[in-house]
């Protein structure tokens, strides 16, 4: 994909805009319904965390910062705090002796679905009186939202343009 300005039209650039500072405030709506007690103390990237680890078995640092979008030094301090907590563990990696897995605990998975019941509680709450088709729509849009974004990798593309970046 190419993201040139002269395939954008003003109207393009005001619904992106647009949607920019709609995400921008559910991303700052999101994060502080995460600081009340229902959350479990779960903070955004403890729960991105448990949720890779729950999924898709023990891993190591590096490859769960790459699976959550995140470095691994921000990601290696959030794992000791998991460890501390006694949400994650390490073990020895059985392909390298030099390396350790992290694997989620039961106490830690016990704690990521007190967590995970919390924010479906609450995003279906929000979304209750909406029509279901409505509430469909709204999953499988951003859905693909998110797909597109990551395989277009849009903010690579326009950041070497004056004034690009996001």
């Amino acid at each position: 994909m190419t993201v040139g300005r002269e395939a954008l039209t003003s109207e393009d650039l005001e619904l992106a805009d647009a949607l920019a500072r709609e995400l921008a405030m559910l991303i700052r709506l999101v994060k502080r319904s995460a600081r009340y007690p229902g959350a479990a103390g779960m903070d955004r990237a403890g729960f991105q965390v448990l949720v890779r680890l729950a999924t898709e078995g023990p891993q190591r640092v590096v490859d769960v910062a790459e699976a959550v979008c995140a470095d691994p030094s921000t990601v290696s301090r959030r794992v000791a705090a998991l460890v501390k907590e006694g949400l994650i563990e390490r073990q020895a990696d059985p392909q390298d002796g030099r390396a350790s897995l992290l694997a989620v605990t039961e106490q830690g998975l016990e704690t990521l679905e007190h967590s995970r019941r919390y924010r479906a509680e609450v995003i279906a709450a929000t979304i209750a009186d909406w029509p279901r088709e409505q509430r469909r729509q709204l999953v499988e849009l951003l859905g693909r939202f998110t797909a597109d974004f990551q395989r277009h990798d849009v903010p690579a593309a326009i950041a070497g343009r004056p004034g690009g970046g996001i």
